[in-house]
């Protein structure tokens, strides 16, 4: 029942009078009862600045310094939201995504003041003071007159009597590669139970401490990371920005216990020199996405961690979770009464389930390729103001109804998967990291996990570059060190590389192309293609062996798309 829920406003309470150390950064550690404490009076002071009818958004656009859970603690208390504002963003894009969210607070820090600089923003007049209705109030942290500000609320506590399960807290954005971001909604329930339910599958601890070194504008940190942080009582380690040569002494120094990562965090991590005393440390757990079954094994191998790989799509709508038992390369089973399965987007029927040869390598992606769905009720509870977005999540579900699920309809991730025969599932990528070579489909996230096995590799990504006839081609970028002779040695002993698999094409880079959340930068590297400015490397119809691409070869491949009539596909 909904009045049976936690909010993140009572588990903020709960610090109260907690004497413990509870948050680290850098040199300055806060017991739980001064974060509890700094947390009411940052919510005492947002109460004074939201207008009365105005949406009670403020936006936080900041590293990860205390501020930042201080301010979303302070949003639970309050009612209000935090819209995470990502600092990568740049002049139009950036002020849109403060004007979309319809922040009428603007936390920020000095470091970041260049990036506000001859925006088209409403600021409140005089801007970082008073804001008059319609304008926006900024304000800039480690400031005489933001520390001035603060001091008026000091003996505030924190009263979690005004929020609701039900009150939006995070608007986070996601899916920003290509096209506007969208601001998903995550509510104080939502978050809440997200905590509590990784506090009970990971057994997390009071003594715990947690490092948060993925940024806080993402949904990872805060869902996966600081959310059951709080949920247990346990503490909190702040890095301002991911650092791989920094990690181990980061870890050691906080005492921390465990992680979340996304993207290739791991990867950098792995890349730094080895040391003799990698395995000297308290940490005992990474949980995340993407690391791959190779750089999770050699993770744990050199430093003695286990690295959970999890599924859950940034919205909500879709999780699974690792159990003991779960074949290498699968990401786990459904959770119990959860409604997922595997779909052929065209028939809207459930795929059949993977058939695997001796070697590994799947049989039937054809038709065992699909798109993950939820078919029941989901948690995703929507996008601001983005009702294109939401009817794209929420599609149609079994043909010619539209009435299962959450909201009228299916939960559609936008991720490819497969189910095994004893319903594993395995993550084969997103709908747009489908591959279609000489009429087969194959999943992108198949071929890197093989191919990470090269040892010259330090990240991979598979992505598919238009074929000059029809359908694609497979072309990889490889972060690391690269032999031609070498790597067709490897390609041609791997038994689970199918024979449309090996890449066509092979860039080669020092250090593989990311998002702000340390994501491949797929959208990026396909629109690039084989015309970049890296070392590419391939393999000609009918030849043996990888060589380089010269101008005069990369000009004959576009001669031949413009033949056939296929050169608007390349930069696509």
């Amino acid at each position: 029942m909904e009045s049976m829920r936690r909010t993140v406003a009572e588990l903020v309470a709960d610090q109260w009078g907690d004497h413990r150390p509870g948050l680290w950064f850098e040199d300055l550690v806060l017991s739980h009862h001064e974060v509890a404490a700094g947390t009411a009076a940052r919510a005492a002071l947002l109460g004074d600045l939201l207008p009365p009818g105005a949406e009670p958004h403020v936006g936080v656009l900041l590293d990860n310094t205390p501020e930042y859970p201080l301010w979303i603690g302070a949003a639970a208390l309050a009612g209000a939201a935090v819209a995470g504002i990502n600092p990568t963003r740049r002049g139009p894009e950036l002020a849109r995504d403060i004007l979309h969210t319809e922040c009428r607070v603007l936390v920020t820090e000095r470091a970041h003041l260049p990036l506000l600089d001859g925006l088209d923003l409403p600021w409140g007049s005089p801007r970082g003071s008073g804001a008059e209705r319609g304008g926006i109030r900024l304000l800039v942290t480690g400031t005489e007159g933001y520390e001035d500000l603060l001091a008026s609320y000091t003996g505030a506590t924190p009263d979690p009597g005004r929020a609701t399960p039900g009150h939006r807290l995070l608007l986070y954005f996601t899916s920003g590669s290509t096209g506007a971001p969208k601001a998903a909604i995550c509510s104080q329930g939502r978050l809440a139970a997200a905590g509590l339910s990784l506090v009970r599958h990971f057994g997390v601890r009071p003594d715990d401490v947690h490092y948060v070194c993925m940024p806080m504008f993402h949904g990872n940190a805060v869902i996966a990371d600081w959310a059951p942080a709080l949920a247990a009582g346990a503490g909190v380690a702040l890095r301002r920005r991911f650092s791989a040569s920094g990690f181990l002494d980061d870890v050691r120094k906080y005492g921390a216990t465990y992680f979340t990562y996304v993207g290739r965090a791991v990867q950098y991590v792995l890349a730094t020199e080895p040391r003799p005393d990698d395995r000297d440390h308290a940490l005992r757990l990474g949980f995340g996405t993407e690391a791959g079954a190779v750089d999770a094994a050699a993770f744990e191998e050199r430093f003695g961690v286990r690295l959970v790989e999890g599924y859950g799509s940034s919205e909500g709508g879709a999780a699974i979770q690792w159990t003991p038992g779960t074949p290498a390369g699968a990401i786990g089973r459904a959770a119990p009464g959860d409604d997922l399965a595997v779909v052929d987007p065209a028939t809207r029927e459930e795929c059949p389930r993977a058939v695997f040869d001796g070697d590994g390598r799947l049989l039937n992606g054809d038709e065992a390729m699909g798109e993950l769905v939820n078919r029941g009720a989901s948690p995703f509870e929507g996008y601001w103001k983005n009702p294109e977005a939401d009817a794209a999540r929420r599609r149609w579900g079994s043909p010619g109804s539209r009435e299962a699920g959450n909201g009228g309809g299916w939960y559609w991730t936008g991720d490819l998967f497969f189910r095994d025969a004893d319903g594993f599932l395995y993550f084969a990528g997103r709908t747009d990291d489908r591959l279609r070579v000489d009429s087969e489909n194959l999943a992108a996230a198949m071929i890197e996990n093989i191919l990470a096995r090269y040892e010259g590799a330090d990240a991979v990504a598979v992505y598919a570059v238009p074929d000059p006839v029809a359908g694609d081609q497979v072309m990889a970028t490889v972060a690391g060190t690269f032999a031609p002779v070498a790597f067709g040695a490897f390609l041609a002993a791997q038994p689970d590389l199918g024979t449309k698999m090996a890449p066509r094409f092979v860039r080669v880079v020092e250090r593989m192309p990311v998002t702000a959340t340390n994501k491949i930068h797929r959208a990026r590297l396909r629109r690039e293609g084989f015309r970049c400015p890296d070392p590419v490397w391939w393999r000609p119809p009918g030849e043996p062996a990888y060589r380089r691409l010269s101008a005069a070869d990369a000009a004959g491949l576009v001669a031949e798309y413009r033949e056939r009539g296929r050169e608007e596909l390349l930069g696509r």
